[in-house]
């Protein structure tokens, strides 16, 4: 046998090649049977399991992160890629792709010639229906079986597909490198461009990857890249798709020096949110855990959500602003919402998410509110027919009897003595005394339950302890800013909520939030409740909250040792929570950029310069007020037989008359009417006296990631 006919043959067995050989002497039997329907599973006319990144969008639309695993992909219609990128990947993997019918003989011969003459694999022959079919239904490995269904299922699906549908899917299929799968991830990726903008200098380019993504790596391995781009010149030269004036261009433009992907998991707080929200939640995409996974990493979804891009920028240039650097020591949360509809616009989790992914403003057990959780106690007051008029011996130091349990002594804050004052101004100046009597005398079963209905998810980490009414018990700021937003939307609370829409990868809406609200409490006790808590920024501890031109209400709150600060507020439009302390245990907040840290300090300044910035496109809207004649002029509340205050018995008003309001107190007009005792409560936690602390830790419900209680 000659020399050249045994070279031949091991050539082409040696480089796999044979394998074409034989599919050009089969090319009637492979016609036959593709025309005939027979052959089995695959079905060629669909595209394999591929994986599909999801996008999550702000409310705007536009891109806030992408999701994927190890595949980023993310599919177009053909009328969105540029006709120069069509052009140049069609000159150079399928130049007859308009004309063959699945399987291109010329395209096999040419390449066995060019690989018997060159002695390796140099000319793959596959066209780019053989490809898709390739790397969407079959294994990637040489053998005959392989080969023979790939050209089987190509010529199917040409006879079942069009030619622009085929081209779709394998524009949106074929593997760009460093993750990038189809063309859009790919000007992504190599030109941080949408696919529409591409020129003919990028569609060069990333035509040349296809082959081989790898290697031709512009990062890696940028000479191999140039030389490829120089052959796709070429190419689509001889095809008369490009001038030479125009290829020398091409040839000499720089090639992509850096990746730029999409933002992709994890990027802040709010997108971590939202996935975790779709992983945990079965009401968003159903199924089981694994599925739901699936369906985020893999399924190709659009997450449209409630952030709104402008003020997140407010939020977090208000936090940057305002908070004292102390080196990571305390930081600061911030969330806010529509009060309307209860839709999250902003939030801050923290100084950077990448250092710390526990987020500090939705994450249970949260933080003590303080003061901010006197609202409550006085929306379970108005809801029970007591007045903001009547008034209350919030005298210092108090000591709270309840019985069957130890007596509980807090004092106020800061020295103050109290004395007899209306239930507005023991909120405007935050009397401890007066309060932690107003929940006794309320009911403390009734305030925990009513800080439930107004907007915490769980109260099974409140107890209904004298404690409970000066905020002992934790809560994260996105639960106070849902309870405010009660008040703010005239007693109809809606879920605070991260997403508005998902649709899967075709465009179908697989959910969409609905949510017309329920009323929580009397439109009067919001109202009343409202009223009370503007004069805590007119004139009282939340003064710094103030924002020019606009009507606000709201409330500071400081724990314990000044450990936890707050300020939650809001006007008709948008409710926001602030809370600064430690993130990572209970630390006094004393001479922190030369001052000791209230609520009235640092997060009632932020909570303004946000709210300033958040409302200045905004018409400047009044709060309805409440019915007056609904409300009396108040009566002496008698806390005789629930506590011991260390006055003498001249100082406090006798529980047979009338108490007129003292000169420093605030009323709303209303009939006069008589002392008011004790109602009936349920308390059964033993308290120990001072600070405010139950003598256990509380119950908390912890989401994903939550560092253990702060300690004492």
């Amino acid at each position: 046998m000659p020399r050249t006919i045994v070279r031949y043959f091991l050539t082409v067995l040696t480089a796999g090649v044979g394998l074409a050989f034989l599919l050009i002497l089969l090319a009637p039997q492979v016609k036959a049977l593709a025309t005939s329907g027979k052959g089995g599973k695959p079905d060629p006319t669909q595209v394999g399991e591929q994986a599909y990144r999801s996008e999550v969008r702000d409310r705007d639309g536009k891109l806030l992160a992408v999701i994927h695993e190890e595949e980023n992909r993310s599919p177009v219609t053909l009328d969105k890629v540029p006709a120069v990128l069509i052009s140049a990947v069609l000159d150079t993997e399928d130049d007859r792709f308009w004309l063959h019918g699945g399987v291109d003989l010329r395209s096999t011969v040419r390449a066995l010639a060019t690989d018997v003459s060159g002695g390796a694999l140099a000319q793959g022959g596959s066209t780019i229906t053989q490809q898709l079919v390739k790397n969407s239904l079959l294994t990637p490995e040489k053998t005959f079986t392989r080969k023979f269904k790939e050209a089987v299922l190509a010529v199917r699906r040409e006879n079942t597909e069009s030619k622009k549908h085929i081209l779709e899917d394998y524009l949106n299929t074929v593997y760009f490198g460093n993750h990038a799968y189809g063309v859009q991830a790919a000007a992504e990726t190599y030109f941080n461009k949408d696919v529409s903008q591409l020129n003919i200098t990028d569609s060069a380019f990333l035509a040349g990857m296809v082959q081989n993504p790898i290697g031709y790596d512009p990062i890696r391995y940028p000479d191999a890249a140039r030389a490829r781009r120089d052959v796709v010149v070429d190419r689509m030269i001889k095809a008369g798709d490009l001038t030479k004036s125009k290829a020398d261009q091409i040839r000499n433009a720089p090639l992509p020096t850096a990746l730029s992907t999409p933002a992709q998991l994890p990027k802040d707080y709010f997108v971590d949110e939202v996935k975790q929200l779709l992983l945990d939640d079965p009401r968003f995409l159903g199924g089981n855990p694994q599925e739901r996974q699936n369906a985020v990493n893999k399924g190709g979804l659009h997450i449209y959500t409630t952030l709104d891009p402008r003020l997140q920028a407010d939020a977090e240039k208000a936090r940057d602003d305002i908070l004292p650097d102390t080196n990571g020591r305390f930081q600061a949360a911030l969330v806010s919402l529509d009060s309307t509809s209860g839709a999250v616009r902003a939030l801050v989790g923290g100084k950077d998410f990448e250092q710390s992914q526990y987020d500090l403003a939705t994450h249970h057990p949260g933080r003590q509110p303080g003061s901010s959780f006197k609202p409550i106690v006085l929306a379970t007051a108005i809801e029970n027919g007591y007045s903001p008029n009547d008034t209350i011996n919030g005298t210092s130091p108090c000591t709270i009897k309840l019985p069957g349990n130890q007596p509980y002594s807090p004092d106020n804050f800061e020295g103050e003595t109290g004395g007899v004052m209306s239930l507005t101004d023991a909120t405007v100046h935050s009397v401890n005394c007066a309060y932690v009597k107003l929940g006794a005398l309320v009911g403390l079963d009734k305030v925990v339950a009513m800080s439930h209905k107004l907007g915490y998810p769980s109260t099974d980490y409140i107890g209904a302890t004298p404690a409970v009414s000066l905020g002992a018990y934790e809560v994260p700021p996105l639960d106070q800013a849902s309870v405010y937003s009660t008040f703010a939307n005239d007693g109809v609370h809606h879920e605070p909520y991260f997403v508005e829409k998902i649709t899967d990868r075709n465009g179908k809406t697989i959910f969409q939030h609905r949510d017309r609200g329920d009323r929580r409490i009397s439109q009067q006790t919001a109202r009343v409740v409202t009223q009370v808590l503007r004069q805590v920024v007119l004139r009282g501890t939340g003064v710094a909250a103030a924002v020019p031109g606009h009507v606000v209400a709201g409330k500071t709150g400081t724990s314990d040792q000044h450990s936890d600060a707050w300020f939650v507020g809001y006007t008709p439009q948008i409710t926001t929570a602030v809370w600064m302390g430690s993130p990572t245990k209970r630390d006094p907040m004393f001479n922190v950029g030369g001052i000791t840290v209230q609520g009235g300090t640092y997060p009632a300044r932020i909570w303004s310069a946000y709210m300033t910035q958040a409302l200045e496109p905004l018409p400047s809207v009044s709060f309805p007020a409440p019915d007056p004649d609904q409300i009396d002029s108040g009566h002496y509340l008698d806390t005789s037989k629930i506590s011991h205050d260390s006055t003498t018995s001249s100082s406090v008003p006798s529980p047979s008359s009338t108490v007129p309001p003292s000169s420093t107190s605030s009323t709303l007009p209303g009939p006069t009417s008589t002392v008011r005792g004790p109602r009936d409560r349920n308390t059964t936690t033993t308290e120990r006296g001072g600070g405010g602390e139950p003598t256990t830790t509380p119950t908390t419900r912890r989401r994903r990631g939550s560092p253990p209680p702060p300690g004492g």
